[in-house]
C-alpha cells in the first residue's frame, strides 16, 4: 500500500510539474508589453528615415505581439529571437529577405538594433543600419 501511494504522489508531482506555465524572459516582457516609436533610423550613419530613404518604411510605431506577430513601421508581419535573445529575425512578404539584427539594447525604455544590409554600390562594403526606438 506504501508503495502505491508513492508513486501515486510521484505520479501527481511529475503531473503538477509539467503543468506549469512557461515563465517568459524579461527582454520578451520588455519587447512585448508596448507600442516602440522610432527614435533614430540610420544607415552608414546618416538618417536613413526620410521620404524615398532606405528605412523609410521603418518609420513609426513597431509592435511585437505575443503571439509572434506584429507591425514594423509600415510592414507587418513576424518576429522571433534567435541565438539566445541576442537577436530578432523579422519578416514580412513586403520585405526582400527576413531581417536579422542583434538587439543592442533591450530595456524597458530603450530598443537598439543593428544589422548589416547589402549595399549595391559597394556590394564588399554592406551598409550599416542602426535602428533606436522608444515606448509609445
Amino acid at each position: 500500500m506504501k508503495k502505491i501511494a508513492f508513486l501515486l504522489f510521484i505520479s501527481l508531482t511529475v503531473l503538477a510539474a509539467s503543468c506549469k506555465k512557461e515563465t517568459v524572459s524579461d527582454r520578451f516582457t520588455f519587447l512585448t508589453d508596448h507600442i516602440w516609436r522610432t527614435d533614430s533610423l540610420l544607415a552608414g550613419g546618416v538618417d536613413a528615415s526620410g521620404t524615398g530613404q532606405l528605412l523609410e518604411k521603418f518609420a513609426g510605431d513597431i509592435k511585437f505581439n505575443e503571439d509572434g506577430t506584429g507591425y514594423f513601421g509600415q510592414y507587418t508581419g513576424t518576429w522571433r529571437f534567435v541565438y539566445d535573445e541576442t537577436s530578432i529575425v523579422l519578416e514580412s512578404p513586403e520585405l526582400p529577405v527576413p531581417l536579422t539584427a542583434l538587439i543592442k539594447e533591450l530595456t524597458a525604455t530603450s530598443l537598439k538594433l543593428t544589422t548589416n544590409y547589402p549595399n549595391i554600390a559597394e556590394p564588399s562594403n554592406p551598409l550599416k543600419i542602426r535602428m533606436t526606438f522608444k515606448p509609445k
